[in-house]
């Protein structure tokens, strides 16, 4: 299923795959990508299938490497473009950041300025050994706001987050696996095979309390004025209320594979 040739998707068993297609540019993303991506991401939620989502970018020389700076003139030389481009990619960052199934972000190559961004809206980030990480905005003089700094800085600490917007020089695999930018670092050659047995695995296991773990875990980043304490006991309630949770005793008795259905 293409919404635009600019952005692809496609569903493999329990996992959907979202990839932002602008090769020649290193997946720079313009606005009717960012546009694209939140339908893709509709499609992805209300499929009761799709248990998985993986990110990724087209080609092996780059995830996403941040905003097309070819369409700056047409998409951001106005008040009025930047506003609506930056609504744009904040409502695509949020619809990835507040997805209600686990994500991953499979990074190959550069990954730059707002492709770090929307890495760090995945829950998980693998990457190959060969990618690159960055954000240059002290180059470009641009200011970056409290949400995306936040983002940063859950995932990375204070220290790291400042290190790398005061520098913004490009971090390799392994140092950004040392400030747990990344979750895992895997051989080029490895990584699809990687990130699809990662995928099947959390696609096999009980949806409704993974996906309770991953609200729970966006409530626990949360200011304490602004976290919903009762609907994270509801949905522990509802684990063990569920079908699933009488298979996953079942199956552990009679030595076998469950087989969740999220209900």
């Amino acid at each position: 299923m293409t919404q635009t040739d600019k952005m692809l998707s496609r569903k493999e068993g329990g996992v959907g795959y979202m990839t932002f297609n602008n090769p020649e540019r290193h997946n720079a993303v313009s606005l009717d990508m960012w546009e694209a991506a939140q339908g893709i991401l509709a499609d992805f939620a209300a499929d009761k299938a799709v248990r998985v989502v993986v990110v990724s970018g087209a080609g092996d020389k780059a995830f996403v490497s941040g905003a097309d700076i070819s369409k700056f003139e047409s998409e951001r030389s106005s008040k009025e473009a930047i506003d609506r481009y930056n609504i744009a990619v904040d409502k695509a960052n949020t619809a990835v950041y507040e997805f209600p199934k686990p994500t991953i972000a499979m990074i190959r190559g550069y990954c730059i300025g707002g492709g770090v961004g929307l890495a760090l809206c995945c829950d998980l980030r693998i990457c190959s050994d060969n990618s690159k990480f960055g954000v240059p905005a002290a180059k470009l003089g641009l200011g970056y706001g409290f949400k995306g700094i936040k983002k940063l800085v859950d995932v990375v600490g204070p220290s790291f987050a400042k290190e790398i917007f005061y520098t913004a020089r490009q971090f390799t695999a392994a140092e950004a696996l040392t400030m747990g930018l990344v979750n895992r670092v895997l051989p080029e050659a490895e990584l699809e095979k990687y990130v699809k047995d990662y995928s099947d695995t959390i696609s096999g296991n009980a949806p409704l309390t993974v996906n309770a773990v991953k609200y729970i875990v966006g409530e626990v980043v949360k200011d304490d004025s602004q976290r919903n304490i009762k609907k994270c006991a509801d949905l522990v309630a509802e684990c063990f209320a569920s079908n699933d949770y009488k298979e996953g005793r079942t199956a552990f008795m009679e030595k076998r594979k469950a087989a969740f259905t999220g209900t």
